[in-house]
């Protein structure tokens, strides 16, 4: 059939957000089975089943989602879930892309529960499927979000504060990657509402970012931890499924995945949003971009977040292995200007002398 088709979310978001489920969901079905993390479930579950209670919304059962987004998780879920008519996506990115192909593979609508800001994944039609050791195993496409997005600013207030530190960094990303990877272009309306709406992705992390992270070690619900939270998983997924997909990422994440091949990554924990604030650094030296950059980097020193190789336990003599791995995905195959080997390193080494 030849038609475009775009589908968006909507969202709630508030103390009492949860209140909200048996209105949204019930034209969806009478039963709904809970899917989440281990924490997730322990910060949400008990929340969820107050605000069903009595309604016409019944909940199943309460599974988790196996600590990976892997095919063999769908599968020992898949049985476990059969009588529900919707299925309830509680916690981080992994688990809810587990849900999410779920009920793209059985034709069920799903919600979203975010317990974390720290992706977008609670927003898009996007899943990221993993092998069981964690190592990535493919992109699971599909047009069909979440139905709704249900938001307790308080219980991401309560988690680890990393996540959402993580989280601003990556998020930032979308506006820079997106506005550089379609420049040149004549983009498709949709492509074009994406392009525009990605600046939502990073000037109000710029602006409110550092007050929300504060916000959130105090465990304060403020204004402008709400509004980070929404820029973190609201704008930037809209913007995932506004887009097409070679609009959704760039260098800043091609430079991420180069410093997954050096074992300090992993042994020293950085987290994903993390790494790519630095390539949002490196990847502005590289276009010269030099005042962007500069804003970044005063607001990453502000956090902690990195802005030196050092930073991220890497060092000079890690840079060609990286800039290869860097140039071995889709991240930069559309891009306004080949990127090589030699430019990922000169950039990184522009980078390190500017920021001594």
């Amino acid at each position: 059939m030849n038609f475009q088709e775009t589908l968006f979310p909507g969202y709630t978001i508030g103390e009492d957000a949860y209140q909200n489920i048996p209105a949204v969901c019930a034209p969806f079905g009478k039963k709904a089975a809970i899917i989440g993390g281990k924490r997730a479930l322990a910060a949400a579950e008990e929340k969820i089943r107050r605000a069903v209670a009595g309604s016409a919304v019944e909940i199943t059962g309460t599974y988790w989602y196996g600590g990976e987004a892997s095919v063999e998780n769908i599968a020992k879920l898949q049985p476990q879930v059969a009588q529900a008519d919707m299925l309830f996506a509680v916690g981080g990115g992994k688990a809810i892309d587990t849900v999410k192909v779920l009920a793209h593979m059985t034709h069920r609508p799903f919600f979203t529960f975010p317990t974390i800001a720290s992706t977008c994944a609670g927003c898009t039609s996007l899943g990221i499927l993993y092998h069981p050791d964690g190592s990535l195993r493919e992109y699971s496409f599909s047009k069909i979000p979440p139905s709704h997005i249900f938001i307790d600013p308080q219980i991401i207030a309560d988690a680890p504060v990393k996540y959402l530190w993580a989280g601003m960094g990556d998020t930032m990303a979308k506006h820079f990657e997106c506005t550089t990877s379609s420049r040149g272009d004549v983009p498709s309306h949709s492509d074009a509402m994406g392009i525009a709406l990605s600046s939502m992705c990073a000037e109000p992390i710029l602006r409110w970012g550092q007050k929300a992270m504060a916000d959130c070690q105090a465990h304060q619900v403020t204004y402008e931890l709400t509004e980070i939270i929404l820029s973190v998983i609201v704008s930037t997924g809209l913007v995932s499924n506004f887009v097409q997909v070679d609009y959704t990422t760039g260098l800043a994440h091609a430079i991420y995945n180069g410093f997954t091949i050096l074992p300090s990554t992993e042994e020293h924990h950085h987290l994903h949003g993390e790494v790519v604030s630095y390539g949002i650094l490196a990847m502005l030296t590289i276009d010269k971009k030099y005042q962007e950059r500069d804003k970044v980097m005063a607001f990453n020193r502000s956090i902690g977040l990195p802005t030196r190789l050092s930073d991220i336990h890497a060092k000079p003599e890690d840079l060609p292995a990286v800039a290869e791995k860097a140039l071995q995905g889709i991240d930069v195959r559309k891009w306004p200007y080949e990127v090589t080997v030699e430019m990922i390193v000169k950039g990184i080494q522009e980078l390190e002398t500017a920021t001594r």
